[in-house]
Formats: C-alpha cells, sequence, structure tokens
C-alpha cells in the first residue's frame, strides 16, 4: 500500500524533515524506518538539483520522497515533481484558492493546470505515459496549516478537490496570532484545539511536525488523531545528539578536575 492509499484510511505514518541538503544524510534517514520523508526548500539552502539529488536516494530505499517547496509557485511545483517527488507540502494556504492553486501545479490537464515536459519522472522521456497514470491517481499535495486564517479556513482548504491532507506548521502559526514559538499561549492552545476537532470529524487526515526529539508529545499528537506525523529534522537530530554529548564529556572533564 503506497502513502496515497494509506492517506487515503487515514493510516498513522511516521516521517521527518531532511533540512541538509547532504546526501550522506538523506541516506541515513531513509534507512531509518521513516515512511516519509520531506525535503524543506522553504527554509534551508536546498536548491533544486540538491532536492533532484535527495528525492533519487530516498526513492531508492523505499521511502516516498516529499518535497516542501517554498512557495506556493506553479515553477517551483513542477521542478520538484518532474524531479520524481510523489508529492508537495505547501507552505501558507490560507484559503481554497491557495489550494487549488497547489492542486492545479502538480495535476496535469484536465484535473490540473501542470504544464508537460520530460524529465527523471517522465523515465528521461520515455516513459511519459506511464508517469502521467501514475501521477493521476497517486500524486500527492499536503498542504500546511500555518496561519489563523487557514485554521479560519480549514474546512473549505481541506474540501478542495485535490488536496490528501494538511499539516500544522506550529511555529508559524504561533508567530501569526503574535506568539512565534509559545505554544502554551492560551489562543495558540484554543487554535489547536480547533484544528483538532475538526480533524477528528474529516474524511482527510491531518499532520504535525514535532520538530524535537519527544516521545511524549510525540504521543500526545497520535493521541489526539493526527496521522500524518513528521518527527524531528535531520538538522534537529544532529543538533540534539551533539549537545547531549558535550554534557558527557564536560562532566568528564569536571570529574578530572576533581
Amino acid at each position: 500500500m503506497n502513502l496515497k492509499e494509506r492517506l487515503q484510511k487515514k493510516d498513522l505514518t511516521i516521517g521527518s524533515w531532511l533540512s541538509f541538503g547532504y546526501t550522506p544524510i538523506t541516506e541515513i534517514m531513509a534507512k531509518s524506518g521513516f515512511d516519509w520523508l520531506v525535503i524543506d526548500m522553504e527554509h534551508t539552502a536546498i536548491n533544486e538539483f540538491d532536492a533532484l539529488q535527495m528525492i533519487q536516494i530516498i526513492s531508492l530505499h523505499g521511502c516516498t520522497p516529499l518535497v516542501r517547496v517554498g512557495k506556493n509557485d506553479e515553477l517551483i511545483i513542477k521542478r520538484v515533481m518532474d524531479s520524481g517527488a510523489h508529492g508537495v507540502v505547501v507552505p501558507m494556504v490560507n484559503s481554497k484558492k491557495d489550494a487549488s492553486h497547489a492542486v492545479d501545479a502538480v495535476k496535469y490537464p484536465p484535473i490540473g493546470k501542470r504544464g508537460v515536459g520530460l524529465s527523471r519522472a517522465q523515465g528521461y522521456g520515455l516513459e511519459f505515459q506511464e508517469y502521467k497514470d501514475w501521477a493521476e491517481e497517486n500524486s500527492m499535495v499536503i498542504v500546511q496549516i500555518e496561519h489563523i486564517k487557514s485554521v479560519e479556513n480549514l474546512s473549505e482548504i481541506i474540501s478542495t478537490d485535490g488536496v490528501d491532507g494538511f499539516i500544522v506548521g506550529p511555529y508559524d502559526l504561533s508567530a501569526s496570532m503574535g506568539y512565534p514559538g509559545c505554544f502554551d499561549e492560551p489562543c495558540v492552545k484554543d487554535a489547536l484545539k480547533e484544528v483538532v476537532s475538526f480533524m477528528n470529524n474529516s474524511s482527510k487526515p491531518g499532520g504535525f511536525h514535532v520538530v524535537h526529539s519527544n516521545k511524549e508529545l510525540l504521543e500526545e499528537k497520535i493521541t489526539e488523531g493526527y496521522r500524518f506525523i513528521a518527527y524531528g529534522d535531520d538538522m534537529v537530530f544532529f543538533s540534539e545528539k551533539i549537545k547531549n554529548e558535550e554534557k558527557i564529556w564536560k562532566s568528564l572533564i569536571k570529574l578530572e578536575e576533581k
């Protein structure tokens, strides 16, 4: 069963985020058992050629490659899809119009408006028909709910044909209310409760990015009903490990000094 089918069944899937555009790290993450990996082209220096190489590695390890594009732009979306991404995560989708624009960029006519070209996804020019048939059934559009406007318009956004699910961006959502990173603020908590209430009555799955290693928070989000959960980030995993190891060697130095 592929990821699209699992999303339709609202199965729990756990993926992660890639911020380093470094192929050996991509390979380590792709071999780590995640259901899917999102290549982040919004908040990183990853360019389109980096993304192409990362997509190749993720695919070869049987993991589903998705790309968080830098903006809801048809050219960027077309290029990453032509590179072989199975779908896109689209930031700042705040209305049905935004959602429709993203779907149009992913889907070929008559469903959408995606331009037709030949690249890696189309078998380097030899498998266009096979790819077109695959993309019609299996390509994915995940919208990001990361602004209070998107929470207010969640029902119409998710009801858009071609949208497969959503993922909450907690940092930007809190920032849109004037409290960046302050998840305990009452208004932020209320917005997240509203998302959970909607999600558990929707036929499409909701997702959440648990950015830092936190087993309790991961369990909480699963219990709340999120089914498309990003856990961690290659950059954050690396930083956390280094910080933990720093505590170890500094504690040994203190023992030596005694």
